[in-house]
């Protein structure tokens, strides 16, 4: 199980390769009732910002703003200070934090009826849109390119230490007052291994949302990690020289070809399923948008640190495969624990998750209640939602009723 989770979370990346000759038999959609949402989002393509090409051409104001890292990578953040309204935003600042392999689009897919930024800024908050190091809009660096090596060097140890920490500091720097924080899939990891130990990020949030938590990861369920550990190691690109894993290229290419012809792994069913879990609740058209996007890509190291969480049960620091190494960078043979009870008892947090959650499976999801079994109770809201599954949380049709209300009920609680 050494490297499941880096074959796992790569499938998502590989949708995108089907679009070309399978996307008929993996999606169906209704070309009528799309043409509108189609053309609109013509505009992905090209490379305006994500204000002008996601928020603005839908009535929304948004400025773009720029964050530059100790470690210095420049990242892209996007703000919404008001609704389609025209009235400002009067509850309070709210960072979104975007899972692996996606950017902040993810909170801009749906129409303004379905997409949590959206629906935050025309219920009044002040929305700011956060990319992590690596992504489109956040490629920059003072003194790499992505074309060098060492730019890709960073799991998301480093999304904790530096690019959690710069966006948090700007937008409470910029707005002179305490966030919330709504993160997703690995948004809600660099959000929980914060929380534990990072006291200068804690005094700067009002309260966090977790959608889809992820921390414990060795208990995800799908068959489909079984068979993709077999066939993919990680470590062994990364040593070959490979950094950065960039999705829509020909080693994922050939990475599909060998899965689609393993037994048991049905190609021409809707991968999606195979991957996060059977969502159900999500519009056909809007994956089709998503592949027109998505994905993105990321650091080969980040993936086998993620791979090290189902190898070893633990939520831990990269682990660098051998004790002087270890020892050069933590003073210790092995790397230190992220410690989950260590998160503070009063810190109000909102957790969703789903009962057919193939990637945020709902015996680790168990265990991390179990860590903050201590957590005062009128600080602690969770919402599980039986019929959801990973791609549900952010992409659901009928989110803003089953998980986006209630959040934003406990926002404005705290």
């Amino acid at each position: 199980m050494a490297n499941v989770i880096i074959t796992l979370l790569s499938l998502i990346v590989l949708f995108s390769i089907l679009k070309v000759e399978g996307r008929k038999t993996l999606f169906s959609r209704n070309s009528d009732q799309d043409h509108e949402f189609l053309t609109f989002y013509s505009a992905i393509a090209s490379d305006d910002g994500i204000c002008k090409s996601m928020v603005e051409t839908q009535g929304y104001t948004c400025e773009e703003h720029k964050v530059t890292t100790e470690d210095g990578y420049i990242l892209s953040l996007q703000r919404m200070p008001m609704g389609r309204s025209g009235k400002t935003a009067d509850k309070g600042s709210v960072l979104l934090q975007h899972g692996l392999f996606m950017d902040a689009i993810t909170w801009l897919f749906n129409s303004p009826d379905e997409s949590l930024a959206f629906i935050l800024a025309d219920n009044g908050f002040d929305v700011w849109l956060a990319n992590t190091r690596g992504t489109r809009y956040s490629s920059g660096h003072t003194s790499l390119t992505p074309n060098d090596k060492a730019y890709w060097e960073w799991s998301w140890d480093e999304l904790i230490s530096y690019d959690l920490q710069a966006s948090v500091q700007y937008v409470y720097n910029h707005t002179g007052q305490k966030l919330h924080y709504a993160g997703h899939s690995l948004g809600t990891l660099i959000a929980l291994g914060a929380f534990s130990q990072d006291d200068e990020v804690l005094n700067m949030i009002r309260s966090a949302a977790l959608l889809s938590p992820i921390a414990h990861l060795n208990q995800i369920p799908s068959p489909l990690t079984k068979f993709a550990s077999n066939i993919f190691l990680a470590n062994d690109l990364y040593w070959l020289g490979l950094r950065e894993f960039i999705p829509k290229g020909q080693d994922a290419a050939k990475l599909l070809e060998e899965i689609c012809h393993l037994p048991g792994i049905n190609c021409s069913a809707n991968l999606m399923t195979l991957f996060t879990g059977p969502n159900c609740c999500i519009n056909s058209s809007r994956i089709y948008v998503f592949l027109e996007h998505e994905p993105q890509p990321t650091a080969t190291k980040n993936l086998i640190h993620l791979s090290q969480m189902i190898r070893t049960g633990k939520i831990a620091k990269y682990d660098y495969g051998n004790e002087g190494q270890n020892m050069q960078h933590y003073g210790r043979p092995n790397p230190p624990l992220y410690d989950m009870t260590s998160i503070p008892n009063d810190l109000p947090l909102f957790l969703s998750y789903g009962g057919n959650d193939m990637l945020s499976d709902v015996k680790d999801v168990q265990v991390l209640l179990d860590n903050l079994k201590d957590h005062e109770k009128d600080k602690l809201d969770v919402v599980f939602v039986q019929d959801y599954a990973h791609a549900d949380f952010v992409m659901g049709v009928n989110a803003n009723q089953v998980v986006y209300e209630p959040m934003m009920a406990f926002f404005k609680l705290h």
